[in-house]
C-alpha cells in the first residue's frame, strides 16, 4: 500500500498538479462556492477495466494498482458476507444483490486535495453520501481533512497510520438493509498545510442490478442502480431522504406499469 500511495503521489506531481493550479477552479477561487477543491480521476476495474486508457499512467502504477485492487475485492466480499449474516440473511445476499449480468461493479476514485490558499472559501469535497455499496478508503497518513456527520456536528477523521483501510457504506447498503446500515454524510475540508491523498475503492451494484430492501427486512419496491445514479448525479450534494423518496415513486411507477 505504501507503493500505491508513492506512485499515485508521483503521478499527481508529474501530470496533474500544474494543470490543477492553472484550472478555472483554482484561478476563480474567490468566486467559487459550489465546486470541489480536488484533482481526481476514476479507474474502473470490474466488470471491465479502463486502467490502460488513463493518460500518462505508468506501467508500474497500473501493475501495483491491479494487485492492490485484487486484495481489496477480497476484503469487500468478506465484509459483504459478514454484513449479510449480521442482518440474518444468507452470507452472499449483498454480493448477489449487487450482481447484474456480469457481477458487482468495482472502481477507484484517486484524488488529491491540493494545498488551498483560502480554505475558508471552498470545500475539498462538499458534504454528501456515497451512491453505491461498500467503500474502502486508503487515505493520507499525514494530512487530515475527512469529516463525518454525527448528531448535527462533524467528527474529524485523523490521517490513517499503518495503511489502515477506512470502511464506509453507501446508499444502496442502506436500502438493501432497510436502514439497518446507514450511508453517512461526509465531506473533505480544504487545507493550506499540505496536499491530502485519498484512494477510495467502491464495491458497488452493477448498473443493471435490481435494488430493493431484503424481503425479510421490509416492504417491496425496487429500481435499477443505473436509475439511481442518474438521480444521484443531480442531487449528490443534497439530503439523501428526498432522493430515496423519489426512487420509491419511480419504483412504484414501474410496478404499476407492469400490472
Amino acid at each position: 500500500m505504501d507503493k500505491v500511495k508513492q506512485l499515485v503521489n508521483a503521478h499527481y506531481e508529474e501530470n496533474l498538479k500544474e494543470s490543477f493550479y492553472e484550472s478555472e477552479i483554482a484561478k476563480g477561487l474567490m468566486n467559487k462556492g459550489d465546486v470541489d477543491w480536488e484533482s481526481s480521476f476514476f479507474i474502473w476495474h470490474r466488470p471491465t477495466s479502463n486502467i490502460n486508457e488513463i493518460h500518462n499512467l505508468s506501467e508500474n502504477l497500473r501493475q501495483i494498482m491491479d494487485e492492490y485492487i485484487a486484495q481489496l475485492i477480497q476484503l469487500a466480499e468478506k465484509l459483504s458476507q459478514l454484513m449479510s449474516e449480521n442482518l440474518g440473511l444468507d452470507k452472499d445476499y449483498i454480493k448477489e444483490s449487487f450482481s447484474g449480468a456480469k457481477g458487482p461493479s468495482v472502481g477507484t476514485k484517486v484524488a488529491k486535495y491540493p494545498e488551498c490558499p483560502r480554505p475558508e472559501l471552498v470545500r475539498g469535497l462538499r458534504e454528501h453520501t456515497d451512491a453505491g455499496g461498500i467503500i474502502l478508503l486508503l487515505q493520507d497518513e499525514h494530512v487530515p481533512g475527512l469529516e463525518f456527520s454525527n448528531d448535527g456536528g462533524w467528527i474529524k477523521i485523523p490521517p490513517s497510520k499503518n495503511n489502515t483501510i477506512f470502511v464506509n457504506t453507501g446508499d444502496q447498503v442502506e436500502v438493501l438493509s432497510n436502514g439497518r446500515y446507514k450511508s453517512t454524510l461526509h465531506r473533505v475540508m480544504a487545507g493550506k498545510d499540505g496536499s491530502r491523498l485519498s484512494i477510495a475503492t467502491f464495491y458497488n451494484p452493477a448498473g443493471d442490478a435490481i435494488i430493493s430492501p431484503a424481503p425479510k427486512l421490509s416492504y417491496p419496491h425496487n429500481y435499477t442502480f443505473q436509475d439511481y445514479l442518474k438521480l444521484y448525479a443531480t442531487t449528490k450534494f443534497s439530503d439523501k431522504g428526498p432522493r430515496f423518496e423519489a426512487m420509491k415513486k419511480i419504483a412504484n411507477g414501474h410496478s404499476s406499469h407492469g400490472v
